[in-house]
């Protein structure tokens, strides 16, 4: 009875857990939503609809006596000009309104078919939490929003398509919606293929049929136009924007910015783009016979992205459909792919590698990389696989009791011994610094307000009597050799410390890789809070206190240059100090786990020696030390109060993470239950915790 009052209980409160996740993603979307909308609606008419402008508005092109493509403004097909050409008529605020709700409308249509077509088996975690969750990724995504930005259609074709393979079975009305889309987008054809060889031959000739008599019925409307756009720019490639620009994410695009031209770069361009239409519609029809349908579509998308001869950011909705393919066989490895495809779609790709010249072709080129690995490489996992539905567990430690029986825990994550993916945790940093420094940059406040916070600042230290940081500052620059240290250690210890612990960590301590580098996330988020409600100059900053730059010997203070720095950092974010923070961060860590006590040590100082280095090259105060040590403590104690007391785990043997390969059959190891428990019970008296799929299952023991 106990047991099954216990599985009881637990089921209930993992359907609780995942209502209120459910309403969440809801109000996340509906907030998502009211904001797109305020935001386009508010811009003044000659700002929004940037392209439906161009063609629609009073000096569009379907305003204008002669050709569509006048001047380049209309980019569409000849069929999308005649459809469109009604809506001329049409008052431009009432087109505004109708347009963004009906791309609202449009988009949560897609998230809804992305939803109920999920392959199968699916757990109820995945089917409650599908559709919000596929609709917020959408409205966040750079297609969705470039698409409401510029007024544009390529959400219509996504629709259309996704419509005709998933969700209408009639054969001909399957193929009249995709032939619609393929004549509004004319790669949208690549569809066709797919019904032919999944049986569905019927739909492939009648969206053949459809696509040929828009085009015809759009070439006896408008016959010049025709012909300008199929043969004159050979479907559109010379429309719009320069086609060897980065916003054109084709391999024509790719191609032209290697600097290939002329015959030889078209025929390899044919090539390439035959090559791709092979491989990816043999996979798609794979996928498809397989049983997953939405897969297959996402593949055959990417195929369509990566042989246009021109595709603009917002024909890219179709990457974001990749992610429902499963890849690894273990469950840390697999949310590898989808948090790949969905930084990819989110966050412009500056942000997702290094300004660096060696990685400029990864980065011009990172969407269409990711659409040919969607397309041609990824091995998603097929669903006769045994590792389809369940993948190998990960190992959990037990949780150790806690020591402060008057903090309530909230266990949101359990401890993980094994090392987490190596590509993930590296994309995620590197996406997650790059938001963190993009809200540093925004967070500027006023620069009197940043002097009169460091005058507040100045005068509390005075009346605390501390204040020394003038004296401290002409000291080090009295001193030739003490100056040029304390400069090198400002500019060079600041990152490398703490990426190397967190290499170590993750190489020597997987176990506690993550309670620190979760503590290190904490700290750095709170930072943001007081570097956007409190900008604060720094004294190199204040006029008339007689501070000395040391680092970068500026001058004029109406207008303080840092050399490249000035452009990408906010001088005025120095409360909280992360300089000092992370430091201090290093030092517990060290102190904490290092083995050896000249490592302790070592912690101990690296800390100390940051505090003077601050202080006296004036890029601090004090107080913003003491601010930086406040977020580090409270970045530990939320990790605690998230996870519970962190039991210190025995150094491991260095393993790499492709030779750890956990035996599925451990996963029926009983396991002690229950933070601070000692006994542990059968492993499925209590109901088995859900894996990333939502299907039950033990937990193996891990030795004390």
């Amino acid at each position: 009875m106990a047991n099954a009052e216990h599985s009881v209980r637990g089921s209930a409160t993992t359907d609780s857990r995942l209502g209120a996740a459910r309403l969440a993603l809801w109000l996340v979307a509906a907030v998502l939503a009211i904001r797109q909308t305020a935001m386009v609606l508010r811009q003044p008419p000659g700002e929004r609809f940037l392209d439906l402008e161009t063609w629609v508005g009073p000096d569009g092109g379907l305003h204008l006596d002669g050709s569509l493509y006048t001047d380049d403004r209309f980019t569409g097909t000849p069929f999308a000009g005649l459809l469109f050409n009604p809506l001329t008529r049409t008052a431009e605020q009432a087109l505004g309104i109708a347009w963004t709700l009906g791309t609202l409308l449009l988009v949560a249509g897609i998230g809804l078919l992305v939803a109920r077509s999920l392959p199968a088996p699916v757990s109820r975690r995945s089917s409650l939490l599908a559709a919000p969750l596929a609709i917020v990724l959408l409205l966040i995504s750079l297609p969705v929003r470039n698409s409401f930005h510029l007024g544009q259609i390529s959400v219509i074709p996504v629709l259309l398509v996704l419509l005709g393979v998933l969700a209408v079975r009639e054969e001909r009305a399957a193929g009249l919606l995709i032939g619609v889309a393929a004549a509004l987008q004319p790669t949208v054809l690549l569809f066709a293929p797919l019904l032919w060889f999944t049986g569905r031959r019927r739909a492939a000739i009648t969206s053949g049929s459809t696509f040929a008599v828009c085009t015809v019925l759009a070439w006896a409307a408008l016959p010049s136009d025709s012909t300008t756009y199929w043969f004159d720019h050979v479907v559109g490639t010379g429309l719009g924007s320069h086609p060897d620009g980065l916003a054109n994410q084709s391999l024509h695009g790719a191609l032209l910015r290697f600097g290939l031209e002329g015959p030889l770069e078209i025929g390899l361009y044919l090539v390439l783009a035959a090559a791709v239409a092979w491989f990816g519609l043999r996979r798609a029809v794979r996928y498809a016979q397989d049983g997953q349908l939405l897969l297959a579509v996402a593949v055959v998308g990417c195929v369509a992205i990566a042989v246009a001869p021109t595709t603009w950011q917002h024909q890219l909705v179709w990457l974001l459909l990749a992610a429902v393919g499963r890849v690894g066989k273990r469950a840390s490895d697999r949310m590898l792919w989808p948090v790949l495809i969905v930084l990819t779609v989110t966050l412009p790709s500056k942000m997702l590698l290094p300004n660096m010249v060696v990685l400029e072709p990864i980065r011009h080129n990172a969407v269409l990389i990711a659409a040919l690995a969607a397309a041609c490489a990824v091995p998603f996992l097929a669903r006769t696989s045994p590792h389809f539905g369940r993948p190998v567990p990960t190992e959990y430690v037990t949780p150790a009791p806690s020591r402060w029986s008057r903090i309530p825990l909230l266990p949101f994550w359990r401890r993980v011994v094994t090392r987490p993916n190596l590509l993930l945790e590296l994309m995620v940093i590197r996406a997650g610094y790059s938001i963190y420094s993009r809200i540093r940059l925004e967070a500027t406040g006023s620069v009197d307000e940043a002097r009169e916070h460091g005058r507040q600042i100045h005068s509390i230290e005075q009346a605390l009597g501390f204040d020394i940081e003038h004296w401290f500052n002409h000291a080090v620059v009295d001193v030739e050799w003490l100056e040029a240290f304390f400069n090198f250690y400002y500019t060079s210890f600041h990152f490398p410390i703490p990426l190397i612990i967190l290499a170590l960590l993750y190489i020597r301590r997987p176990g506690d890789y993550r309670w620190a580098r979760s503590a290190l996330a904490f700290a750095t988020l709170l930072a943001l809070v007081g570097f956007w409600f409190y900008p604060l100059s720094p004294p190199r900053l204040m006029p008339g206190m007689g501070f000395i730059d040391t680092v970068h010997k500026t001058a004029d203070l109406s207008k303080p240059e840092f050399g490249a720095m000035t452009a990408v950092t906010n001088q005025y974010a120095a409360m909280p100090s992360l300089h000092f923070g992370w430091s201090l961060w290093c030092g517990v860590v060290a102190v904490m786990l290092a083995p050896k006590l000249w490592m302790k040590l070592l912690g101990l100082i690296h800390p100390f020696i940051t505090l003077c280095v601050i202080v006296g090259t004036a890029n601090h105060w004090i107080l913003d030390a003491v601010g930086g040590a406040v977020v580090v403590g409270v970045g530990f104690a939320l990790t605690y109060v998230l996870s519970g007391r962190r039991k210190l785990l025995p150094v491991a043997p260095v393993v790499l993470p492709s030779a750890r390969e956990p035996e599925p059959e451990r996963a029926s190891v009983p396991v002690a239950r229950g933070r601070g428990s000692a006994a542990p019970e059968p492993a499925m008296a209590g109901g088995g915790h859900e894996d990333p799929e939502g299907e039950a299952r033990a937990e193996p023991a891990v030795p004390k």
